[in-house]
């Protein structure tokens, strides 16, 4: 597809994004068509074919805001000079692909086949196919093809542009054109006439791939040596997935009780941190990896999915103080083992384990021979400590109340064993700026207020200074004790602009922070999140892109489309939020964003349909009046206004202002703005670009709130 119309959830190329506008209508040299699953290799060849001046049409990029996804493809379908479709087993599968395919034969555009795996094509597939240009990827990889791809789109272009004119007025048809007309409705001159240009169109095809297929492309097989004889000698080598490349899956626990899968995977995650501190060395991170915990994907997928060359996978045997954890780094284009070992250790011994596995597939991999040896895993000197903290990890990745309290307890005894453990420090700063509907369960002793009109918020402020004061506390001890680790800096910039609302000096510490670690997908998207919410949107839906390269199947697709939604690109942001949804389908606020979009897009049946579906209840009990209240049933939402207000008004202060920002009573907007910022509601962050509160910009309560949070201009 070019974006897969509204499955797509592709994201924008990594080209320079003002060189790649296009005027609408414009012809493009390519059309790229692509299945959603597969956007990082489409991306690639974007980057590639307008790196040597081709430009490219690929949605979602090049759709307009507001414009309808199906007229946007047709007129590029219509306006390309050649279709570049991308061959996978997902491709061949998508209905918005065969569309595609079947548009552009109809038109006789070129067609070029870029087949990525060995795929069999279906019947449809087949008919529109069987006469176009094939180039083969699978053998030899796709950075061989792509400088065959750039040739074989130049000499493409050159063989047809001779016929430019006329081709331009045959792809200026409406989209109307799509549909047959009556029998009898044309004349017999017309019918002649047009039969007579379908011939010669026809022709000149068949001479032109004739040419073509003497020349270099042709056939899969036969078009090998041909294309090598013609492809540029200034082509670069260009890289798709490079060979320092490695994804670190989650160990298995092979313990006599199957009671130590967080340590396992406590041991894969910082043999992640560790391999990623690596230059020139691509580790996708925790949550790409982890996706296909459980998963009956093979190698191959997986390594194809998360864009590396090698997948390091292994076990781990715990019985008291003694490990045995085998680990094997594997080839996965072939299943080829490139090293394996068994290691007979010791607990106490477990980073020593870990420098020498880290070690193991650094050497294997070559990349020691640029970059020097991988540092060294010096953490805690408790063992105990350790298991407490990989422990704490586990839980705080469940994402649930009960988890992330009970992992706050468990790196509390981490420090209380080792005071110096940085990265338990860093941690429990994290936990404590991140979390807010549990705080009052945090501290016991401080109780969340109960009524609804008038509370002074006395107990949560003294929760607020609680926490806060324990939060600076221990991203200090995390820097202190890991001057060299970039996770302090991280924690210490989360608190600083979730507590202190001191922006500056929190962007001044993720700069920091990526500094030491500028491939840390994680760090990204915290200075992503903070850059949308301070205006520079651009700015901040970059970082997002660069932190979904890194994290293809993280959260970083969640965040983008938050960017694009305050961007005003609404259909982008959907697209966007559908592919985290498509991974992540119980995931909380989800479908409480999507909501907002799809009410955004005047589909409000669909969104309160959608609101059903959020997983967190407080959520959905906020968003189900904001629906009703688009669909016109006032009734229905005042009876869901009150359900809100009385179960959920302490942890969704921000969220029910949303309810009385739609019906334009601004004296009960404010009241909760205000009850929301005393709170310290994690909304309140973003309330300088919120599209939720465009009508509140004239009062000069807004400006006051903002200037109160240090976000006025």
């Amino acid at each position: 597809m070019s974006g897969e119309a509204p499955e797509s959830k592709g994201g924008k190329p990594p080209t320079d994004p003002t060189a790649a506008m296009q005027v609408p209508n414009a012809s493009s040299h390519v059309f790229i068509s692509y299945a959603s699953q597969d956007v990082a290799t489409a991306d690639a060849i974007v980057a590639t074919l307008e790196r040597h001046g081709l430009t490219c049409w690929i949605a979602p990029r090049n759709i307009t805001p507001g414009e309808f996804y199906a007229d946007a493809i047709v007129r590029a379908l219509n306006t390309a000079r050649t279709f570049v479709l991308v061959l996978t087993e997902n491709s061949v599968t998508s209905p918005h692909v065969l569309r595609e395919v079947e548009r552009t034969s109809a038109k006789r555009h070129p067609i070029i086949s870029l087949r990525i795996d060995s795929v069999s094509l279906p019947p449809a597939l087949e008919y529109f196919l069987s006469a176009s240009h094939w180039l083969d990827a699978s053998p030899s990889g796709v950075d061989t093809a792509l400088p065959k791809l750039v040739a074989a789109v130049q000499r493409l272009i050159a063989s047809t542009s001779t016929a430019e004119p006329a081709h331009q007025a045959a792809t200026a048809a409406p989209a109307a054109g799509l549909f047959p007309q009556p029998p009898g409705s044309t004349p017999e001159r017309q019918r002649l006439g047009r039969l007579l240009t379908a011939l010669v169109a026809v022709i000149a095809v068949i001479v032109a791939y004739l040419m073509v297929d003497k020349l270099w492309l042709a056939k899969p097989i036969a078009s090998e040596r041909a294309i090598v004889a013609v492809a540029p000698a200034a082509v670069p080598d260009i890289t798709l997935i490079s060979e320092k490349s490695v994804a670190v899956l989650p160990f298995v626990d092979m313990s006599e009780k199957k009671d130590q899968e967080y340590f396992s995977d406590g041991l894969s995650e910082e043999l992640i941190d560790l391999l990623s501190k690596i230059p020139d060395l691509r580790v996708p991170a925790r949550t790409s990896s982890f996706y296909f915990k459980g998963k009956t994907e093979d190698i191959r997928t997986i390594a194809r999915r998360l864009l590396v060359a090698h997948v390091l996978e292994g076990s781990v045997r715990k019985s008291g103080k003694h490990l045995r954890v085998t680990a094997q780094l594997v080839r996965a284009d072939n299943g080829y083992h490139l090293w394996s070992e068994t290691y007979d250790r010791k607990l106490d011994d477990i980073f020593k384990t870990q420098d020498e596995i880290a070690g193991a597939v650094v050497k294997a991999l070559k990349v020691s021979l640029l970059t020097g040896e991988p540092p060294i895993a010096q953490l805690t000197t408790s063992s105990e400590a350790y298991e407490f903290y990989l422990r704490a990890r586990a839980l705080i990745s469940r994402d649930t109340s009960d988890d992330t309290l009970k992992a706050y307890a468990d790196l509390r005894r981490a420090v209380a064993l080792d005071s110096k453990f940085a990265l338990a420090w860093a941690s429990l700063a994290d936990i404590l700026s991140t979390t807010y509907a549990e705080w009052y369960r945090v501290f016991p002793h401080a109780k969340s207020p109960s009524s609804i009109e008038g509370d002074p918020l006395q107990d949560w402020d003294s929760i607020l200074a609680q926490m806060r004061s324990a939060a600076h506390a221990a991203a200090e001890q995390a820097i202190k004790n890991g001057p060299g680790l970039a996770e302090g800096h991280l924690a210490m910039g989360q608190v600083l602009w979730r507590f202190d609302s001191a922006w500056a000096a929190a962007e001044r510490q993720l700069a920091m922070a990526r500094e030491v670690e500028p491939g840390n997908a994680r760090i990204l998207l915290e200075a992503a999140e903070l850059t949308i919410n301070l205006g520079r949107v651009p700015e901040g839906i970059q970082l997002a892109q660069r932190a979904a390269a890194l994290d293809p199947l993280g959260r970083a697709t969640f965040v983008l489309a938050w960017g694009q939604y305050v961007s005003g690109a609404v259909d982008e942001a959907q697209l966007s939020l559908e592919k985290y949804i498509e991974l992540y389908p119980t995931a909380s606020r989800v479908h409480y964003r999507n909501t907002l979009l799809l009410l955004a897009r005047g589909l409000h049946e669909a969104a309160l349909a959608e609101i059903e579906r959020e997983t967190l209840s407080r959520y959905r009990e906020a968003g189900i009046p904001l629906a009703l209240d688009a669909m016109g049933r006032r009734n229905d939402a005042d009876r869901a206004i009150e359900i809100a207000e009385r179960r959920d008004g302490n942890a969704m202060a921000y969220q029910i202002a949303y309810i009385y920002a739609g019906r334009i009573d601004l004296d009960r907007t404010f009241y909760w703005l205000e009850r929301g910022y005393r709170q310290g509601d994690p909304g309140m962050r973003q309330l300088k670009v919120d599209p939720m509160f465009k009508n509140l910009h004239g009062d000069p309560r807004y400006q006051a709130l903002l200037q109160k949070m240090s976000l006025s201009e």
